[in-house]
Order: structure tokens, then C-alpha cells, then sequence
């Protein structure tokens, strides 16, 4: 398996395109990120299909948000399928977190802190006191007190959030576009090699390179490749 710092993610709502981009990326890639959008159409047998075409670990981002009960439950209805990420909303506070790392304590249960796709002045809108960077760095400390194991952040907190938690705590960062890539509908970016040097230990990566499938897998490969070794040099 690589030990690669890439995370794909499989934005698909197709079982044999995400078979096949696992297929092209698997010597680059060793995580890949299964989001609802996926999951609430395949499941659990979605994800065993997967597991057939390569050796990998999953990211399941079902960004879990509920009563402490009802998140504690959901985790257990998971935990069977072993993904090494499993996020929940660390909007959702203390006790939902708590209950969720204590219902799968074998998951890094990871909170997602705000999400990236989020502006100060969305943050604002949505009412939190302090802007995007503040309330993200609050909402880490928070969850990683009560038994997150990882942290979902935009690469710009990353670098505030590994000096604020403790160093076993994993960083992951989406909003990560190559130099001149399409940034979609994220709104806070950096280039791969400045998330990692930013302080994040994964990179989620989507449409940079699955976009590259559209061309041939060849160069979806190629372009996996290329970024991993730019964060090799």
C-alpha cells in the first residue's frame, strides 16, 4: 500500500468509474475518500466492491452532525467496514464528538472544522463570533480534547492547528489545487507542496486529477504520479 499523502476523492455516482479510478491511481495512492454522495447510493456493498480492485484504506466522509446518541450509533453502524478516517461536524460539539470516539475507539474519528468551501464572511453569516482561521483553531482544540483523532481544516489553519494540538493529532486538508488548477467551489487553496509544508500530514485531491480521466487513464495516472512526486522532492 503507498504511503502516499494523497487522498483521492471518489465523487462519483458510479460504481465501475470509481473502480476504475482506484485501478489507475493505486500506485500513487494508497486512501481514498468515499463521501455520502457515493455511499448513500452503494453502502457498505459499494465499498466491499472497491476493495477488490486494490489495496487501499478508506476515507468514509460522512461528516456526521446529531444528538451525542444518535452520532454514537451511527459510528457503530460503520465501524464493521473499518475506514481509517470516519468525519463528524466538530460543530456539533463536545459531547457528540466524545460519543462518537467512544463508540468506534479504533476509528480516527475526524472533525471537520470549517469547511472550505467557506468565506470569513460565510462564517459570519452562519454566526459564528470569530472568523473562518479563529473558529476553525477553537473548533480543533475542542474536538481533539474529547477524542478526534484527526482534523479536517483549510491548508491556510493548518499550520495554527498543528501548533495548537497535539503532534499525534493527523492533518488533513481539502482545498488543495496544483499550481493553476481549477479551483471549483473552494475558496480558500494552496498547491499541494504548501499544505504539507503548512503542517498537514494528507491532501484531499479530487478533480485535478479525476478530471484527467476524461483524457485517459493513462493520464489520470500520470497526473496522480506527478503530484506525489512533487511532494517527494
Amino acid at each position: 500500500m503507498s504511503k502516499s499523502p494523497i487522498i483521492l476523492a471518489l465523487d462519483t455516482k458510479d460504481l465501475e468509474i470509481a473502480k476504475q479510478w482506484i485501478s489507475a491511481t493505486n500506485d500513487s495512492i494508497g486512501i481514498y475518500k468515499v463521501g455520502l454522495e457515493f455511499f448513500l447510493k452503494f453502502g457498505s456493498a459499494g465499498l466491499s466492491e472497491l476493495s477488490r480492485v486494490g489495496d487501499f484504506q478508506v476515507f468514509l466522509d460522512l461528516k456526521l452532525h446529531d444528538i451525542p446518541n444518535t452520532v454514537a450509533g451511527a459510528v457503530a453502524s460503520v465501524a464493521e467496514l473499518a475506514p481509517k478516517f470516519l468525519t463528524v461536524h466538530a460543530s456539533g460539539g463536545a459531547e457528540m464528538i466524545k460519543a462518537a470516539s467512544n463508540s468506534a475507539p479504533e476509528i480516527s474519528i475526524t472533525a471537520v472544522t470549517i469547511l472550505t468551501s467557506l468565506t470569513d464572511a460565510d462564517v459570519s453569516q452562519i454566526g459564528f463570533a470569530k472568523n473562518a482561521k479563529a473558529s476553525a483553531i477553537d473548533l480543533a482544540i475542542m474536538a481533539t480534547k474529547n477524542g478526534a483523532k484527526s482534523i479536517v481544516c483549510s491548508p491556510f489553519e493548518a499550520a495554527a492547528i498543528r501548533g495548537a494540538v497535539e503532534n499525534s493529532i493527523e492533518i488533513i486538508t481539502p482545498g488543495v489545487r496544483p499550481m493553476g488548477g481549477d479551483l471549483g467551489d473552494q475558496k480558500r487553496v494552496m498547491t499541494p507542496e504548501e499544505a504539507i509544508g503548512a503542517g498537514a500530514n494528507y491532501l484531499v485531491i479530487g478533480r485535478p486529477i479525476t478530471d484527467l480521466a476524461k483524457q485517459s487513464l493513462k493520464a489520470m495516472s500520470e497526473g496522480a504520479a506527478k503530484i506525489l512526486a512533487s511532494l517527494q522532492k
